[in-house]
């Protein structure tokens, strides 16, 4: 299986760290191959990597510059490749998520704790000894951390069987399958020169617990801003249609720089299966099916929320939460 993009739109803008480190990453692998004859000369490859790489015996005492420079090395293009497709796939989601410099922070972090999983690992003379090169660390952090956050976005994937065809698969069903085959592999060749699967492993975990945090401090952090605001805005402008999917008037929430409506939906079981634009000039938020491509205004919204924008959509339960900011 290998994906292609994701249907989870971003709401921050372009994710320009995430390019980055793409552009960084191609630029490295073009210095490798001119370095080394396009990889084809064995002593000039060894000395870059064994210069460059993470070596096992040396991360486990303390050699974390090397960490993050084999970060940025590839064994091959289709190692490169397979990682900047994942990586682009899946890292501008994460980064529109934890922001521009928190994201490039935790890559690397993930990239660290990837590392050490792999070090710790690779115990005997000769694995400890071979070094470790590639982003699937960093980047295992970032599927993991997408499991958390967009557990029901659609992955459009190519699938390799006695055909080639592609198909749409839950991020929940293709993350998960994906973390086994490393599971798998990981427990086949522990000390495997090849694949370094626990690197995948580590920094997959590392992901999930990271997300994992920033929800449940993000959860903490609105459940307290909820208890200290003003009670809901005026339920205003709403007119319910013949057959509509928005099920009840919308409540309004205003603070003092933020405004969040809430509304209950049917039909629909994630938010790919729906639409929603903030229409500043006009001050009014609008949901539409994707299904039926049936428009429904939510809200006339108080003037001054014409400088804001469209910074959150969350789905749950029945229930769209539209934040603008």
């Amino acid at each position: 299986m290998f994906p292609i993009h994701d249907d989870t739109q971003r709401l921050h803008g372009r994710p320009y760290v995430n390019y980055g480190l793409i552009f960084v990453n191609v630029v490295v692998f073009l210095w490798e191959l001119s370095l080394t004859s396009f990889l084809m000369d064995p002593i000039a490859t060894q000395e870059l990597f064994y210069t460059y790489g993470s070596i096992p015996r040396f991360v486990l005492s303390g050699d974390v510059v090397s960490i993050i420079t084999s970060m940025f090395m590839h064994g091959g293009i289709a190692h490169i490749t397979g990682n900047m497709v994942f990586l682009f796939v899946f890292g501008d989601n994460i980064e529109d998520k934890f922001g521009h410099l928190k994201y490039l922070l935790i890559y690397l972090l993930w990239g660290i704790l990837a590392a050490y999983s792999h070090s710790l690992i690779a115990t005997d003379n000769s694995s400890a000894l071979i070094p470790a090169v590639g982003a699937s660390g960093a980047i295992s952090g970032v599927l993991g951390a997408y499991l958390v956050m967009f557990p029901r976005a659609k992955i459009f994937t190519i699938v390799f069987a006695f055909f080639i065809t592609t198909i749409r698969i839950p991020a929940i069903a293709f993350l998960p399958i994906w973390f086994i085959m490393q599971l798998v592999f990981g427990v086949m060749f522990p000390q495997s020169g090849g694949v370094a699967y626990f690197a995948h492993i580590g920094g997959f975990l590392a992901g999930l617990g990271t997300a994992y945090v920033w929800k449940l401090l993000a959860h903490k952090r609105d459940f307290h801003v909820r208890d200290i605001r003003s009670p809901p805005a005026k339920k205003i402008s709403f007119s319910p249609s013949e057959n509509p999917f928005v099920r009840a008037e919308p409540d309004i929430i205003k603070g003092p720089d933020f405004c969040e409506i809430l509304v209950e939906v049917k039909g629909i079981s994630d938010l790919s299966d729906v639409k929603v634009d903030f229409e500043p000039q006009n001050t009014l938020v609008r949901i539409t099916d994707n299904k039926t491509k049936f428009s429904q205004v939510l809200a006339n919204l108080p003037e001054d929320v014409s400088r804001y924008k469209l910074r959150d959509i969350d789905y749950l339960n029945g229930i769209i939460r539209v934040r603008l900011g």
